[in-house]
């Protein structure tokens, strides 16, 4: 028995992973950046930082993620060429807060058994989200684990690299008392929450993913696969336009919660339900599960995917930008003074 018979016969295909690099490679080569070095398929991937030699102090901001459980509904459908865009999603935007300029990605694919052509649908959503975050997808690893994941399992995780001035990073530091909260929308679920959303829907309610929902006007596992909406060109654009203070990024843990890490001790806020209407995947967990308000706001993003803290002044410009990239935003509240035994952010109001 030859070695590499000998190794495809604990389960690992040498053979498949190489038709997979070869079917993913068009789809990576769109992602490509004038610094990006060197061939495809090298050990490491070379990005060029000579044009950041004219940054008076630049900053590496970086930041490493997954797509989480969502990546069960893709397989339950053998659908995989959307999951890739949320793991962009979920990278690039925790480094645009910042106030970085995302560069390159890198992801990391573990699955129980390489077949090629699943691989290259979740590297052509990967490389979708690069192309529109901006970023160079410049490496990667494929993985195969038998007997540790089923043949048809696999997960995605990533890391992702940004610049920014020094002076120019975006946070706490900057965040006043009278700073309006500027709401975003999220495109739905995004990708976090789905050990709630799989629960409710698919255990409690016992849903199909194929069952046609008039409220969502799709199939429910349709839904579920709607992509992360990408915020990086335009937060970029809009913090390169006007006066901005942070960003928070909703992701795990909702709303208020991660408006409330990017807020100084001293100072809080509120944002008024009543200036939005989420999504209606959100009522429907809700109703069919039980949630509670309080736990369902600690858990999913209620429509609303970035926050942009800014003074009032830069309020309509804000708007405009996103206006112009096709992304819903609004003026949901302010950041006030507050009493240390008082919420850092407060949710108030109803939703319409």
């Amino acid at each position: 028995m030859t070695k590499k018979t000998a190794y495809a016969h604990s389960g690992v295909d040498i053979e498949a992973g190489d038709r997979a690099v070869e079917l993913m490679k068009k789809h990576i080569l769109t992602t490509t950046r004038e610094e990006v070095l060197g061939g495809f398929g090298g050990f490491a991937g070379l990005f060029d930082i000579s044009r950041f030699m004219s940054y008076r102090h630049p900053v590496l901001a970086t930041s490493t993620d997954g797509v989480g459980t969502k990546v069960s509904i893709a397989q339950a459908m053998d659908i995989h060429d959307t999951v890739g865009i949320d793991l962009v999603g979920m990278l690039v935007d925790d480094v645009v807060v910042t106030g970085a300029e995302p560069l390159f990605l890198t992801d990391y694919i573990a699955c129980g058994s390489v077949v090629p052509e699943t691989i290259e649908q979740i590297v052509k959503g990967v490389a979708r989200g690069c192309v529109e975050a901006g970023v160079a997808l410049i490496g990667g690893e494929t993985a195969e684990h038998p007997g540790l994941l089923d043949p048809d399992e696999y997960d995605l995780a990533g890391a992702t690299t940004g610049v920014v001035e020094k002076d120019k990073i975006l946070g706490s530091h900057l965040v006043c008392d009278g700073d309006r909260l500027v709401c975003v929308a999220s495109s739905g679920l995004h990708s976090n929450g789905f050990s709630l959303v799989r629960h409710v829907l698919l255990t409690q309610a016992r849903w199909s993913l194929d069952r046609h929902v008039d409220d969502l006007g799709s199939t429910l596992g349709e839904e579920l696969l709607t992509p992360t909406r990408i915020y990086a060109k335009s937060c970029l654009d809009v913090a390169g336009s006007c006066e901005i203070h942070a960003m928070s990024h909703i992701t795990g843990g909702g709303l208020a919660n991660n408006v409330a890490r990017v807020l100084p001790e001293n100072l809080g806020g509120f944002i008024d339900r009543s200036t939005w209407a989420p999504q209606p995947i959100f009522t429907l967990i809700q109703s069919l599960g039980g949630v509670s308000q309080p736990d369902i706001e600690e858990t999913l993003n209620m429509g609303v995917g970035m926050v942009m803290i800014c003074p009032e002044s830069s309020v309509n410009t804000t708007l405009n930008i996103f206006s112009i990239y096709g992304i819903p935003a609004w003026d949901g509240g302010q950041v006030t003074s507050r009493n240390p035994d008082q919420p850092q952010i407060e949710l108030i109001g109803e939703h319409r």
